[in-house]
């Protein structure tokens, strides 16, 4: 749904540029000559409402003088700046709830056409911790969003709940590498968050230089037999390969991602999620008449950048 607003987007400001440039070429001129003509015969004695029935604007014209500079500016915004976001599940709670409404630096990692989605300007790269935007691999209508994990070489292991890291090396020697090692993690508190009426444990991990929040459901086992298989590694192992990226939800146990699908490639990323510029709450009981899509209220003190 969003490359159809991209695209539509672009036909309105191509289209409503493109009248707007015929007029100035073609038909403003035969106006103005109109113009002249009619204020040199009545020697100006003509108002300027009655000038305008002479040499009227077609109502095409207006619409698209009207239209072409606000519709060009949402369309650069849009496909260059950047582009709100709705949170529409829990996967990456705590870090980003259910009514969260994000915007997502597009210029992050390449500035891209807005309807084929080329890359023609190189401005960066996903780093360790960042959360981004991306096209579903599965399903590129679909726009998901996780926090990168997994560089492009890096292998990453996700065994009892642990995240483990040995970043890519390009050193001859193995033995310059840095070794297989797990991401820094310490318990924080449980039971702020319920799925099932099961109270979450809350964990503080630091992917680089990102330290942020994850949430596990101690009583969801891992089930590596539906894990992303690779050749030569084992279930729970995954080694990103060029171009690529490992992604996790912050809410370990209710997320799918790579660990179930693989990765996602550097043509697939929409951008970073860098803030949340506005936070609806929907709790309402279900016997409630009013529709579930009306919010109850604003989380004022979630507004404000992204960690």
């Amino acid at each position: 749904m969003a490359n159809y607003f991209s695209i539509f987007l672009v036909i309105v400001t191509v289209a409503s540029g493109l009248i707007w440039l015929a007029d100035s070429l073609l038909w403003a001129p035969k106006r103005k000559e109109k113009l002249a003509v009619a204020r040199a015969s009545t020697q100006g004695a003509l108002d300027e409402e009655t000038l305008q029935k002479v040499a009227p604007v077609p109502y095409i014209v207006d619409t698209a003088q009207q239209i072409f500079p606000v519709i060009a500016f949402v369309l650069v915004l849009r496909s260059f700046l950047y582009e709100p976001f709705q949170i529409p599940s829990g996967s990456m709670m705590p870090t980003l709830l259910v009514g969260d409404f994000i915007l997502v630096e597009k210029f992050s990692y390449g500035l891209k056409d807005p309807v084929a989605r080329h890359k023609f300007i190189e401005t960066g790269s996903p780093q360790r911790g960042d959360i981004v935007v991306f096209k579903y691999p599965e399903d590129p209508n679909v726009d998901f969003i996780k926090r990168v994990v997994g560089l492009p070489g890096d292998r990453v292991i996700y065994r009892d709940k642990q995240v483990f890291i040995k970043p890519a090396c390009a050193q001859a020697d193995p033995k310059e590498c840095p070794p297989m090692s797990p991401v820094d993690l310490s318990f924080q508190k449980r039971g702020e968050f319920y799925q099932d009426m099961v109270p979450l444990e809350r964990f503080s991990e630091k992917l680089g230089e990102v330290e942020h929040e994850i949430l596990r459901n101690p009583a969801i086992l891992p089930h590596p037999q539906f894990y992303h298989s690779q050749p030569g590694t084992e279930p729970g192992e995954f080694l990103v390969p060029e171009g690529h990226y490992f992604v996790l939800g912050d809410n370990r146990d209710n997320s799918r991602d790579s660990r179930y699908w693989g990765f996602v490639p550097d043509e697939n990323l929409v951008g970073k999620a860098v803030a949340i510029w506005i936070s609806f709450e929907f709790d309402r009981p279900p016997s409630s008449w009013v529709p579930g899509w009306i919010p109850t209220g604003v989380r004022f003190e979630r507004i404000g950048g992204i960690h």
